[in-house]
């Protein structure tokens, strides 16, 4: 009988490391429509978050080509495209980001990693100021607390880059019901606005703002996925099944797109749960 209970869970490991590694290494096109009156004409976008340095295939042929395959008029980046550790090569997130601006206009919208590089110079020393200054040179542009109007489309993207009190561990810190206003300003009623917002957490106070759509991310889908639930476990701020983990979220007017990320960083594991590469088509209505 003990023979069989270790067979049966030696089995079971070896599933799950099977699983893990089969998982960690690909990633699927979830796809996405919203309709708008506010919206003036149809745009597609590619949505890219948390892809932490991960490469599908070399110099990301693999992703490269799933985006073209998805004919994007636009790629929407929502943080942590590399990873904030010090003397971290940054190779990786550059060369994906100045493949991709050479055939599509990117707007970017920090994560806690970017963030993190700008905020502790002594310990990643000019990492920010050499991402950003290639950012800047190959065109693409960075939201940081900012926006842009996309007149011909009817939509303003915002970039939230929010403090880092709000990424702590363990719970959800109280954000200010102003704190969003005074940050980015407020929103304009006669365009559509999207929100590169890293952190899901605070949808409430999105909706409160009044964004139309949302793109976060962050969460990795909880790293591990519980099957047929398609519940995620933990979340990178070490809660237990979190509130928001991957996938579409309405409150009100508001949409919010969860995507569950591309790659990993500090505990490397995707089980049951894919990396995820989001195409949302804006419509006029």
């Amino acid at each position: 009988m003990l023979d069989i209970l270790i067979t049966i869970i030696c089995i079971i490991l070896l599933i799950f490391i099977w699983v893990m590694l089969y998982d960690s290494n690909r990633f699927v096109v979830s796809r996405y429509t919203i309709g708008s009156n506010k919206i003036k004409k149809n745009v597609r976008a590619v949505i890219l978050a948390d892809l932490h340095n991960k490469c599908y295939g070399k110099d990301n042929e693999r992703l490269l080509a799933a985006i073209e395959e998805c004919a994007p008029d636009i790629i929407l980046v929502a943080g942590d495209i590399l990873t904030a550790k010090p003397k971290e090569s940054m190779d990786t997130a550059i060369h994906l980001m100045k493949t991709l601006v050479a055939k599509y206009p990117i707007y970017y919208g920090s994560g806690n990693h970017e963030h993190r590089l700008k905020l502790y110079p002594e310990k990643y020393g000019d990492m920010y100021e050499r991402y950003e200054k290639v950012l800047a040179e190959a065109g693409i542009t960075w939201l940081v607390n900012s926006h842009v109007t996309l007149s011909d489309y009817g939509i303003t993207i915002y970039g939230a880059e929010i403090d880092r009190f709000y990424y702590k561990r363990f719970r959800v810190q109280d954000m200010q019901p102003d704190y969003l206003k005074n940050t980015l300003g407020q929103t304009g009623g006669d365009t559509f606005n999207i929100l590169l917002a890293h952190n899901p957490d605070y949808f409430p106070q999105y909706v409160q703002w009044q964004a139309d759509f949302v793109c976060a991310g962050h969460v990795h889908g909880g790293m591990v996925r519980i099957p047929f639930l398609g519940k995620g476990v933990v979340s990178p701020n070490v809660r237990l099944f979190p509130r928001y983990d991957g996938g579409i979220y309405q409150e009100g007017n508001t949409t919010m797109l969860l995507s569950r990320g591309l790659g990993m960083h500090t505990i490397p594991i995707r089980i049951f749960n894919p990396g995820e590469l989001w195409v949302v088509d804006f419509t006029t209505e």
